[in-house]
């Protein structure tokens, strides 16, 4: 009975000290809000952001030109460097992005297009963003515009490159816009032409000093991002510091290109497991497949149809020619002296069968591997077969296609706008070999295509056919729904007036090159490659293989 008495006697205390520390809490919790109200109201923060346009202005005025990195000419021009700056008194510097108002004194809808304002270049890039939104282009530099060919038309040359192509390689284009001034002082596109239709955006011509005929005619300026010219041995000494590895000529010489590039690229490999430059040969012989004479062609450039600059950079080649003249002079420098480090020592290898690991540790300046047995023992790429496979990889990387090749690839789809689908239709001599692709002639016919490319394709939509087939009209049958486009609708990107033609025979000395079959094979495949929708022969169109029946 006493223990219950002093409880109820405490309770009332503690319940007092609760309220009591709730009140403090409570209390110091308003107070702390009335400070910060204070602050938030009275203090300005220098933050220019928070602050007005000029302050924005100012602060990256006086932050830019003392930071670590700047911008200049020599800078190549990229996606981020597109980004609309911040705002800036200057009417020149006005985001791509918002409406370009004009100031009042020539706020005239029916005045004259100035296309040297950058208000004008601002619209075109705000025009074009919009319509290559969905596309496969990214733009990397805008010239300048011009004048066009009448008032109110301004022509645009800019440099782009394709997300599809694994590359950075830029191409060019340039287009006539039609712009004026809206009601509320906007510069406005209110048309684009088609692919290179801004013909006054271009570079001039220039007359080529290698054509008789220079006075007669003019030819367009060779692309200045190809630089293919052959690098040099140097000086004697350099060529007797150096490291080579010699093929000489074997049996892969006029066979199929893919046989030729799988040779080539197993002397490139093994060079590089040696830490040698190799040695090679710019003299390509084109199979009979890929020519119109139907025989064996040598003679070709290695430049005709690979990036010659880009394995230049990416492996370390010298040309024969040039490694030999080197060779040569060396020899005679040497010839009858002494202390000048004797001549160039060069072992001799004459079978494959001497493997990439036994010349690893071999010192002398040229290993020289002779292919003079028969075939196929004076095939190249028999070096890189059985173990040795383990050890050389092929640097794939190193070899692109030529540039002038795939300046046609990005012309042709450039005129369809970059908006196109694709199908693959092989035929030729596949479709008459019944024993080995007994339904690929009749899953190919005209009518067969239209049925299976209609489930698959929507109607008039350009087409773009990729085919070995040599008649022409085969596919007119298609022409009834979709816009068709097949390479020969294109000839006039590689003939006598075309800046292809032109650019070739700068390359081979005055003399015409042929736009043969491998070429052909090439940038039909290429263009096909960056289509929308790609509908493949052995897998959508035919049940038959590949390689043949029962090879599936």
């Amino acid at each position: 009975m006493k223990d219950e008495s002093m409880s109820a006697a405490e309770s009332p205390l503690g319940q007092n000290i609760i309220k009591l520390i709730s009140n403090l809490c409570f209390s110091f919790f308003v107070v702390s809000v009335l400070v910060f109200t204070v602050i938030a109201i009275t203090y300005q923060p220098p933050d220019p952001w928070l602050d007005s346009s000029r302050a924005i202005t100012s602060s990256l005025s006086d932050t830019l030109p003392n930071s670590t990195f700047h911008t200049d000419d020599s800078l190549l021009t990229t996606g981020e460097d597109l980004v609309p700056l911040p705002p800036s008194p200057s009417p020149s510097s006005v985001s791509a992005d918002t409406p370009i108002f004009l100031a009042g004194e020539i706020c005239n809808p029916s005045a004259a297009i100035n296309c040297s304002d950058p208000h004008a270049l601002d619209a075109v890039r705000r025009f074009t963003a919009k319509v290559f939104f969905r596309r496969s282009i990214v733009f990397l530099s805008y010239e300048p515009p011009v004048a066009g060919a009448s008032p109110g038309e301004c022509d645009v040359s800019w440099r782009f490159r394709n997300k599809r192509e694994k590359s950075w390689r830029k191409y060019r284009d340039f287009r006539r816009f039609r712009l004026g001034v809206t009601e509320n002082c906007t510069y406005e596109v209110s048309s684009m032409g088609k692919f290179r239709s801004g013909v006054n955006a271009r570079a001039p011509p220039l007359k080529s000093p290698s054509d008789p005929m220079a006075k007669a005619r003019t030819v367009e300026i060779v692309d200045n991002e190809i630089n293919d010219t052959i690098p040099t041995v140097g000086s004697e000494l350099e060529f007797k510091t150096g490291r080579y590895l010699y093929y000489s000529r074997g049996g892969d010489y006029c066979k199929g290109m893919n046989q030729y590039l799988w040779s080539f690229l197993c002397g490139l490999g093994e060079a590089k497991f040696l830490n040698r430059t190799f040695v090679m040969d710019l003299d390509v012989c084109l199979a009979a497949e890929y020519t119109s004479s139907g025989k064996d062609e040598d003679g070709k450039d290695f430049r005709y149809y690979f990036d010659f600059e880009h394995l230049k950079e990416s492996a370390s080649v010298v040309e024969e020619q040039e490694f030999l003249r080197g060779w040569r002079r060396w020899d005679r420098a040497t010839r009858g002296k002494k202390g000048v480090g004797g001549k160039i020592t060069a072992r001799k290898v004459p079978t494959y069968k001497v493997t990439p690991m036994q010349l690893k540790k071999d010192r002398s300046t040229i290993i020289w591997r002779q292919f003079d047995g028969p075939e196929p023992e004076n095939y190249w790429y028999r070096v890189c077969e059985g173990r040795a496979a383990k050890f050389v990889q092929r640097p794939w990387q190193a070899v692109w296609k030529s540039k002038r090749l795939m300046d046609i690839v990005s012309q042709i789809a450039g005129k369809m706008d970059w908006d196109y689908d694709g199908v693959h239709v092989v035929r030729g001599g596949k479709a008459r070999n019944k024993n080995l692709w007994p339904n690929l002639d009749s899953d190919t016919s005209p009518d067969a295509l239209v049925q299976k490319l209609l489930k698959v394709v929507s109607s008039w939509r350009n087409l773009y056919i990729a085919t070995n087939e040599p008649y022409y009209n085969f596919f007119d049958k298609l022409r009834s729904h979709y816009k068709v486009h097949l390479l020969d609708d294109y000839q006039e990107m590689w003939g006598n007036k075309s800046e292809w033609y032109n650019e070739m025979r700068e390359l081979s000395g005055g003399k015409p090159v042929e736009f043969d079959g491998y070429m052909r094979v090439a940038v039909d495949t290429e263009v096909f490659y960056r289509a929308k929708t790609q509908v493949e022969t052995f897998n959508n169109l035919t049940s038959d293989c590949k390689d043949g029946i029962n090879t599936c």
